[in-house]
């Protein structure tokens, strides 16, 4: 292994931070200007959708998600004040809990989704053609 890293390879870290920043940001002001929840909504809500009616241990939704999530407890409890989620008892395990997403919670991402999917496509897609993306999407695939 190398001590360190060649230049072409310190270009490539500082490019992707930089863009990866830059697309956050078109995304999250998109959300905020149509007064809609963080992010981290969204993927939490995403989670929850797509396990369907099982639910999610606050674990699992932790590792599921695509962003970090910090506080996952404050989240939910968010998600659940919202009446987004419902965190009920877990058979498994008496102690634990199970988060559910609400018919609120599905409107509520498709909502999200719709302005979601325009900054995805003003931060990404505009900028890129289709081949581009598949390239970017297969290189960055080898840094997962």
């Amino acid at each position: 292994m190398k001590s360190k890293p060649d230049q072409a390879t310190v270009a490539a870290w500082i490019g992707l931070s930089r863009a990866q920043r830059v697309a956050m940001s078109v995304v999250e002001a998109r959300l905020k200007a149509e007064g809609l929840p963080a992010l981290s909504w969204y993927d939490a809500l995403w989670e929850l959708e797509k396990a369907g009616e099982a639910g999610l241990r606050p674990y699992e939704l932790e590792r599921a998600m695509l962003f970090e999530q910090y506080n996952l407890s404050r989240l939910a409890q968010r998600l659940a004040e919202a009446g987004l989620i419902n965190k009920e008892a877990c058979e498994a395990d008496a102690r634990g809990q199970t988060l559910k997403i609400t018919q609120a919670g599905r409107e509520m991402r498709r909502r999200m989704w719709e302005t979601y999917s325009r900054a995805i496509e003003e931060a990404v897609g505009a900028k890129l053609s289709v081949s581009e993306a598949r390239s970017l999407a297969e290189l960055l695939r080898k840094l997962e």
